[in-house]
């Protein structure tokens, strides 16, 4: 029951991680975003990679 308790909790710590990157990166004025590389279209993608790994 403990191992289920502690894969749940990773889960919502990973989807919490991912869902305040998203933002972060969709909030990213487009002129900055693009100066460091990156399209805010994109912070989904992004956002999952940098959490979940690719």
């Amino acid at each position: 029951m403990q191992n289920v308790i502690a894969t749940l909790k990773a889960a919502a710590a990973n989807r919490a991680a991912y869902r305040r990157t998203r933002d972060e990166i969709a909030r990213l004025p487009r002129d900055i975003a693009l100066d460091i590389g990156i399209f805010p279209e994109d912070a989904s993608r992004i956002a999952w990679d940098a959490v979940y790994g690719k």
